[in-house]
């Protein structure tokens, strides 16, 4: 019986992941790329906007800043790639390294960064970013 009500619930009920890394929304302007959801993107990840953005064009090798509610890359860059970024930063600085949840913070001892999980408990060092 249990089988036949697993099968007859919607997809949508059996799918584990309440979390979805979002993806960048933005344009080219000449040499520049616009990204403008880029604080939804921390709020999201419930992060400081400074620690994303430094990680961000410190992964991406590129000039840029925060003008507004819009980051300013000063060079052409793919929306893949930087998808590709933020979803490593997502592994790295968000998701639980046991559980897999999104209900981290980081926090500092001394000179580490941890990140530690509210809903487990568990606690890892993560690398500075400088």
């Amino acid at each position: 019986m249990l089988e036949r009500g697993i099968k007859a619930l919607p997809e949508s009920a059996i799918e584990k992941s309440r979390f979805e890394v979002p993806k960048v929304k933005g344009h080219l302007e000449g040499n520049k790329t616009i990204i403008s959801n880029f604080t939804q993107i921390a709020s999201t990840f419930n992060r400081d906007i400074g620690h994303l953005l430094k990680y961000l064009l410190k992964e991406l090798a590129t000039p840029g800043e925060m003008r507004g509610g819009l980051l300013i890359l000063k060079t052409k860059v793919p929306a893949s790639k930087i998808n590709e970024k933020i979803q490593k930063y997502a592994t790295e600085f968000v998701l639980c390294y046991d559980c897999g949840k999104p209900d981290t913070k980081i926090e500092r001892e001394k000179e580490l960064s941890y990140l530690k999980c509210m809903a487990c408990g568990a606690k890892h060092a993560v690398k500075t970013i400088v």
